[in-house]
């Protein structure tokens, strides 16, 4: 892997986010109106970074931030790149803007069928708080609900080179 690099996105992104977002979720992709609408909140209360590899986007991450209190909207990772850190890269960054923001905690959602993205979170101090039934549509998908305090140590979680194959697509 080259160097990854993350930076804000931005609507001329959401081509090819919407591309990604569809090969991973399929009928529960988000809309170009949904990511429009919360690109439009950011920097107030919003963070959407996009990962690029040699000009190529490979991944995507969402962070809401108010109140003390921050939620992991979405991270998404390009099938081709799973099990290299970039899920990793991802959080990692959401966790330091939260705590950047002044936020206590994070929590979010995972759906109950992704273990794969759930190790992760769990590798990142992040605990098992809940269930939300159905939560995931049209699938019908449950959803694990994760918390993780920040207060203590800064967040750590496994690096790109240590050879962590725990990141997939969160939703």
């Amino acid at each position: 892997m080259t160097a990854l690099r993350l930076r804000p996105m931005t609507t001329a992104d959401l081509d090819s986010v919407l591309d990604l977002e569809l090969a991973l979720f399929g009928e529960e992709s988000w809309s170009r109106q949904m990511l429009v609408g919360e690109l439009g909140q950011q920097p107030a209360t919003r963070l959407y970074l996009v990962a690029e590899d040699d000009g190529q986007l490979v991944g995507y991450a969402g962070l809401l931030a108010a109140g003390g209190q921050a939620d992991v909207l979405t991270i998404a990772v390009a099938t081709t790149r799973w099990g290299q850190g970039v899920g990793s890269v991802l959080l990692r960054q959401l966790l330091a803007e939260a705590k950047d923001r002044g936020c206590t905690e994070v929590f979010l959602e995972v759906r109950a069928d992704n273990a794969r993205a759930q190790r992760l979170y769990h590798w990142w101090g992040f605990a098992d708080i809940g269930i939300r039934r159905g939560y995931y549509q049209p699938s019908g998908t449950d959803a694990i609900v994760m918390r993780r305090s920040l207060t203590g140590p800064a967040p750590t979680g496994p690096g790109q080179e240590d050879g962590n194959r725990n990141e997939e697509t969160p939703r």
